[in-house]
């Protein structure tokens, strides 16, 4: 029996904080690494002892064997948690764990091999009789033999990476006029992404809701699953909201998918937390996608209907204890839901943010009772930064049954801002709203089939009630109350704010008896074509960033700080920042075909596409700036003559830094 008493964490941010949250309640002490842009990250402080590893890069830290084992051996750490990401499902850090006397907790290298391919775990699939989509998971990996698989397997096709997941490397193919470019795409991407260009070619399974199994086994050889995950609401292959159990899965379906998924677990030995994930198809049949050999971001919606601590489970099997249940023993309750939320900008193609922790404020800071489960690493007064994925926090709740489920959830991510950064906060409530999630329909189609349309995915237009409530925050703490205003209502103090490059006008005046403001949103000039709106406020109280205030006659609570002439809101809908700009000067901005091509957040630049002198069109691609593990193509917002370029392939940018200048064609 293997036993360990301090334990490292691989990892960072939210995953990191939740295994050392269950470690440290059972005893263990526990190690943190960081790189530099994480050294005041929240995973830093709750550990017991924290090791700087490297540089912001990734490749350079997080994704250094030696680094992390050099940490564990000056700090004693006998045990190494991966979290997941980064090298979780690495089989030379497992098998380099086993080497140097240290516990990895996770299963063994062998089954990370296995599984860490799909070509190669879809043949054992298929060989020990799991349900397999049909298609080519052969050796022959040249392009001109791919073509022909998959003109043979037909369309609709999928290609994928076969080292991989989470939509890099991937590709739906409709028809075949592109195919050969489709396949060097998605290989090129993969190559870039895994460090191995090898494919899969599946016929595509249209609409299929995306169902996984929990799967866990010991060391004494068992194994059992946890029930179901339903996570098919995703963005580009990547999950958005997950549920437990799912509204498409009957006693019977769990129960043959769950015992599907325990083979393919026994087929490859395995220990510890693993997720065999499956499409289903509307005819009720599912087929084998992969399987994920270790915690997965979504497990706490299992927890939740379980009862059973995943994190906790881990360590017992680590240390060669059998599971604490059997099959018959394992009991569903209830429906459990989670929602990721990310730094990014839904209204701009989901572009990852980055920028200062102003505030962060959960359910449970508020004094509304809540039984919402944060899971985060987001510490206020560090940055959010390029370097990582952009997901912040999990926002995850547990109801009798799923109606109940969405409205907590529903209200906890109403009740979690965070300040300074944008989020997806708003996009989150409307899917959740939908009749057609609410109704328990949604496949993985769902957002593009249902969704695309959507008021969250357009530029914020903020409310009257949103604008007063900024302006009357921002002058009653940084005047005093009514310093040197007129007790009459006749001196009207004129305000401008900004707010997503848009210019709102008001008018801000003490209201009867000094008790608020009114304030008169619209311009007020006879050729104005919103007529002016008067509306009363009045601060109550701010207290914690928390803003108590009536409007017009009703109480309210928001979220909301003054930095400089900044101001942060938000009272539930949507996360603002506001400019007050009323006694700045005019300022020139950067219109559409300036011809200044801006980086749009911090970021390394891994690419660049054109020269100087080079005559460009509107909408070439310019540049690539590689952040949050994503690439993002710059390209040209005029047509013209490159100028100048400002930056070289390999420099970090920052947001709004000239990368290159066009001279703009004349018109004709």
């Amino acid at each position: 029996m293997a036993t360990f008493s301090k334990i490292l964490i691989a990892n960072r941010g939210e995953i990191a904080v939740r295994v050392m949250t269950t470690a440290q309640r059972l005893g263990y002490r526990t190690v943190a690494v960081y790189s530099d842009a994480d050294a005041n990250a929240r995973h830093v402080h709750v550990a017991d002892e924290a090791v700087h590893i490297g540089p912001s890069s990734a490749a350079e830290s997080y994704l250094s064997v030696e680094k992390i084992l050099h940490a564990a051996k000056i700090t004693g750490a006998d045990a190494i948690h991966p979290g997941y990401g980064f090298l979780s499902e690495n089989a030379d850090f497992a098998s380099a764990c086993k080497k140097a006397n240290i516990v990895f907790i996770g299963p063994s290298s062998e089954a990370i091999t296995l599984m860490g391919s799909k070509r190669q775990s879809k043949i054992e699939m298929q060989a020990v009789g799991v349900p397999c989509v049909p298609g080519y998971q052969g050796d022959d990996q040249s392009i001109d033999f791919l073509v022909g698989q998959a003109k043979e397997i037909g369309t609709p096709l999928m290609v994928k990476a076969s080292a991989g997941g989470g939509g890099r490397g991937m590709r739906f193919v409709n028809d075949f006029t592109e195919l050969e470019q489709t396949i060097k795409s998605a290989r090129s991407e993969a190559e870039n992404a895994f460090g191995s260009g090898e494919l899969i070619l599946e016929r595509a399974v249209m609409n299929p809701r995306h169902v996984e199994i929990q799967v866990f086994g010991d060391t004494h050889g068992n194994i059992i699953y946890l029930g179901e995950r339903d996570c098919s609401v995703q963005r580009r292959h990547q999950k958005v909201i997950e549920e437990a159990p799912s509204s498409a899965v009957n006693a019977d379906l769990r129960e043959r998918m769950g015992k599907s998924a325990v083979l393919a677990a026994k087929s490859c030995n395995y220990v510890g937390a693993g997720t065999v994930e499956f499409l289903l198809a509307d005819n009720g049949e599912f087929y084998f996608l992969e399987m994920n050999t270790r915690l997965q971001v979504e497990h706490p919606v299992t927890e939740l209907i379980t009862n059973v601590d995943l994190v906790e489970w881990q360590l017992l099997v680590a240390s060669g204890q059998p599971l604490p249940l059997s099959q018959d023993e394992v009991q569903l309750s209830g429906h459990a839901m989670e929602v990721r939320l990310y730094a990014e900008d839904p209204a701009n193609q989901f572009m990852p943010q980055t920028g200062p922790v102003i505030r962060w404020i959960t359910p449970q800071d508020r004094d509304t009772h809540t039984d919402a489960r944060i899971d985060h690493g987001v510490k206020e007064g560090t940055d959010v930064s390029p370097f990582y994925d952009p997901m912040l926090a999990k926002i995850i709740v547990w109801g009798k049954d799923r109606q109940e489920a969405i409205r907590k959830l529903t209200r906890a991510i109403q009740d979690t801002s965070l300040l300074g950064v944008k989020t997806n906060k708003w996009f989150l409530q409307n899917l959740v709203a939908h009749p057609h999630f609410t109704a328990g329909l949604a496949t993985t189609a769902f957002i593009q089939d249902q969704f695309s349309d959507d008021e969250s995915l357009s530029i914020y237009q903020p409310s009257h009630q949103e604008l007063g409530l900024a302006s009357a925050l921002y002058h009653s703490q940084h005047s005093g109350k009514f310093v040197g205003w007129h007790s009459s209502n006749n001196l009207l103090r004129p305000i401008k704010l900004v707010c997503e490059g848009n210019t709102h006008e008001l008018q801000l005046a003490p209201n009867k008896n000094n008790a608020g403001y009114s304030v008169t949103v619209g311009n007020q000039s006879e050729t104005a074509s919103e007529q002016p709106v008067q509306h009363e406020i009045n601060i109550i109280s701010v207290t914690d960033s928390t803003i108590s205030y009536l409007y017009d006659g009703i109480r309210y609570s928001a979220c909301g700080v003054i930095e400089g002439d900044s101001i942060y809101i938000d009272t539930g809908k949507h996360c603002l920042s506001l400019q007050e700009i009323t006694h700045a000067a005019p300022a020139s901005a950067d219109g559409v075909g300036s011809g200044r091509i801006l980086a749009p957040m911090d970021g390394a630049v891994i690419d660049l596409l054109c020269t100087e002198g080079e005559v460009v069109s509107k909408g070439q691609t310019l540049a690539v700036v590689e952040a949050m593990k994503m690439e993002h193509q710059i390209k040209a917002d005029c047509s013209g003559s490159v100028s100048g370029i400002s930056t070289s392939i390999g420099d970090q940018v920052k947001i709004r830094q000239v990368l290159v200048s066009i001279e703009p064609a004349e018109e004709s």
